[in-house]
Order: structure tokens, then sequence, then C-alpha cells
């Protein structure tokens, strides 16, 4: 439930009235003092609620159900988009956040060349794979810890803030120091023992959508992780599992607005994996900044054709910068700038 209230109404009055809804109905509220409007959010079980007992509260102008099962995720609920601080950029703000790096961290000179090489190329965020799981357990699956020091050695020597994908509940300490953003990828989408320890983090959370998972089902996730307090989350669409077998994935770009719309949470796109193929990174990167996504998470590599990982879908370097100068024409073209 729901409650918008008279403009001008005090923050004095605002908790008075929080106070008298928790005692009376039993339920946890959330003030959010937006820009145009002030609301409070009733958590819990509203069901029995009267809603025209609700409306005599004076300072209510207009007293909404939320049907949808996620509360917190919900624009109904946080009208104004939210807006996730990670070191210089404001994600969800008026600009395309661009995130680049290789799949996985393969030694400290490796991550310091990428890093230094996206920075110049426009990039504002790093991301690198520690600890990657793999399809086959002959694959791959990251260097770790030391993966995790060698990410933290780029963010000293370029200031780029580091996007890295956790995997175990067990890793959350060892994140804190060395990640600024963990994120959760599509297999731990559903982990959800997983995101309930990110939601007792003070950590901005970068959540994948799980490859046959509904748009529904990667919110309720994110409630899972914002019922926990932790309400920075960041969504990301990276393509589900169809039929069709010649990209990797199938990429919705439909979910960008339909996100949006239905949830305050600022969106990325993951081109890479979405296709899997180099070549269709551009033209998928400029759609996604043309529906509006809020950041790109793209793959690039210094030799993509010695990657440990994901090699096929990663850009070299020079094709990296090239693909930078295209999305900043396309995201002027929708009013926004990069970085």
């Amino acid at each position: 439930m729901i409650i918008i209230l008279k403009n001008g109404t005090p923050k004095p009055r605002v908790e008075d009235i929080c106070a008298l809804l928790e005692k009376k109905y039993g339920v946890n509220t959330h003030p959010i003092f937006g820009s145009e409007s002030t609301i409070i959010g009733l958590v819990g079980d509203t069901s029995l609620i009267p809603v025209a007992e609700v409306e005599m509260i004076e300072e209510a102008e207009r007293v909404l159900k939320v049907q949808e099962p996620y509360k917190r995720a919900n624009r109904k609920f946080h009208p104004d988009n939210t807006i996730v601080e990670v070191g210089a950029n404001r994600i969800g703000d008026r600009r395309v956040v661009i995130c680049a790096g290789p799949c996985a961290v393969e030694t400290e000179e490796q991550i310091l060349v990428i890093a230094d090489a996206v920075k110049r190329c426009g990039a504002t965020m790093l991301r690198g794979g520690a600890f990657k799981p793999r399809t086959s357990p002959y694959a791959f699956q990251g260097l770790k810890a030391e993966g995790l020091l060698y990410l933290k050695k780029a963010r000293q020597a370029t200031g780029l803030p580091v996007v890295s994908e956790i995997t175990n509940p067990a890793q959350v300490d060892m994140f804190m120091d060395f990640v600024d953003v963990i994120q959760v990828g599509a297999r731990n989408m559903q982990n959800f023992e997983l995101l309930k320890e990110l939601g007792q983090v003070r950590k901005p959370i970068l959540l994948k959508r799980g490859f046959s998972n509904s748009i529904s089902e990667l919110l309720m996730s994110a409630e899972y992780i914002m019922s926990g307090g932790n309400t920075e989350v960041i969504l990301c669409e990276r393509g589900i599992r169809t039929f069709e077998t010649a990209t990797r994935n199938t990429l919705d770009l439909s979910a960008v607005p339909l996100l949006k719309q239905k949830s305050h949470l600022p969106v990325f796109v993951d081109p890479s994996h979405a296709s899997g193929l180099r070549r269709l990174v551009p033209p998928l990167s400029r759609a996604a900044v043309a529906v509006g996504a809020d950041g790109l998470l793209i793959e690039a590599h210094d030799n993509p054709a010695q990657a440990l990982s994901d090699g096929a879908q990663s850009l070299d370097l020079d094709q990296f910068g090239e693909l930078m100068k295209d999305i900043a024409r396309r995201a002027a073209f929708e009013g926004k700038a990069v970085g």
C-alpha cells in the first residue's frame, strides 16, 4: 500500500503518520521525500487494511494498493529514479555509464593494460571476473582471491571503480575490500541465501537477469536484496535463453523500458554475453542506449584470440575505442552523455 501525501506536509507530521500506521496496523513504513511529492510505503500484510480508513488521514491525498509482489523495487513505491553513486559515476542519471574489461582476470599485467586502455577510451568503470562460474568443470575458473587483488591494483592505478562477480555468500567479506560494485551473475539470480546476505551489505549490487527468468522474477530477486536494507541495486539485462541458436542468448531489449516503467532502479545491458559474438556488440550497444539503458557492460581484451574466457565475444582494445566513439554519438542523439 502507498499513501500519497498532500503537498507541503511537514516532515514531523510525516513521521507522526508513520508511527501511527505502524502501531495501528503492524506494518513497516518507508517515507520517501520526492522532488514533487511525499509518499509513505507500507510493507507487510496490508491485505486487511481498509483503504477508506487510511484515506481519513487529513494529509492523505490518495491511497493506492500495490498489486505486484515486489514492493521496494516498485516505481509506485518510489516514483523518482534511484541514482546509484559509484565513485564519480551517478548511475540512473542522464548519462550512459560504460563498464568495460575482460571476462576473466588472467594476470596482473593484463588487467593493468586493459584498465588503462578502457579508461583512455572513456570507460568510467572496470569489470573483471576473479571467480568464474563455468558450465564446464574443466574450463578456467578464475584466479579467485589473487584476481581480486589484481583488480584492486588496477583501481589504484587508474581510479576506475571495480565490478566483479560473487558466487558464494562466504566471499562477501573479501569483496567488501576489493570491489566497488558486487555483481550477481545469471546463474545466481535466484540464489536467495546469497541475495539475503547481500541485502545486509552497504555496497551497490549489479543483479543480472537469469537465463530463463521473467522480468517479475528479476524484480523479486531485487526485492530480496532491498528487503534486507540495501537499496543500491542495478538491474542488468544480459540476454535470455530461447529457441534461437544463432547467438549465445537472445537480447531482450524490451526489458529495458519495461523495467524502467515498473521499477525506479537503474538498468544496464550486457551486449557481450547476450550475443556471444563481438561483431554484434556495437549494434546491440547502440540499440541499448536507444531504448534507455543507464549503462553498458562490455567485454574488452588486449588479445581476444588468447583469452582464457569468452574471447569470441570480447572486443580488442582498438575495436573498443571505436565503439566508444559510436556510443557517444548515439547517447548525444538521445540527449545524454557517456561516462
